[in-house]
């Protein structure tokens, strides 16, 4: 990865933190909704299929900003009880532009990767609890929405039966949904980090996931109470 390429992500990572920061002032209102946005489902194939490589991960954010390149982060099994993969991609190019009228996807490119090892147990963790706070949190019948700006798009495995969850829309500012923004941010700098160091993020990640799990218990409970 090079430093202008982290450079980006981090700064549309900063972008994201902020909006979050604001978003959380307001009553909490998730803008994010089950499959596809509309008019969005052949640009977001051309970048998934861009960044998987014709692997697919078991859970996988990928951003669609308004102008700046796609980037995204995926986690792949590894096998048995072996480290899973975790890899940070971004775009070479801006995949989706428009010309004289007419929008192309440049898909023939060799997008920036940058892969290291995660511990199985710690990923396993991460993709059920991102299963559950986005299973919990978007309504089965809140189909997503189209936006003009900066659209993320959410695929986790269904633990029980190994088939994806799409989750796309608004990125999550308010309740425990906007606890993955924080665990992205943990996510991509791992991928930047020492293998020293990179111990340290786990450790972060593991008290960002405790969080979340809090939240989402507090939530249901009071949705119950």
């Amino acid at each position: 990865m090079t430093q202008r390429a982290l450079g980006l992500a981090m700064a549309a990572l900063a972008a994201l933190a902020t909006t979050s920061a604001v978003h959380a002032q307001d009553a909490c209102t998730l803008d994010i909704g089950r499959g596809w946005p509309p008019a969005t489902e052949n640009y977001g194939t051309a970048v998934e299929q861009l960044f998987f490589g014709g692997t697919r991960p078991v859970l996988s954010l990928t951003r669609l900003p308004a102008r700046s390149v796609e980037s995204g982060v995926q986690l792949y099994a590894g096998e048995g009880e072996g480290d899973w993969r975790l890899r940070f991609t971004q775009a070479d190019e801006r995949v989706e532009v428009w010309s004289g009228g007419k929008r192309e996807l440049r898909v023939g490119q060799q997008p920036d990767v940058v892969e290291v090892p995660m511990p199985a147990a710690l990923a396993r963790r991460v993709v059920t609890d991102w299963q559950r706070a986005l299973g919990t949190q978007v309504p089965a019948d809140r189909a997503a929405q189209f936006h003009d700006g900066e659209v993320l798009l959410f695929v986790v495995d269904d633990t029980a039966t190994g088939q994806p969850l799409r989750f796309s829309g608004l990125q999550p500012g308010c309740g425990p949904a906007a606890e993955l923004m924080e665990q992205v941010g943990l996510l991509i700098e791992a991928t930047d980090d020492s293998d020293e160091k990179r111990f340290k993020r786990w450790r972060e990640l593991e008290e960002s996931l405790d969080q979340l799990e809090l939240q989402l218990e507090q939530t249901l409970a009071g949705a119950t109470g």
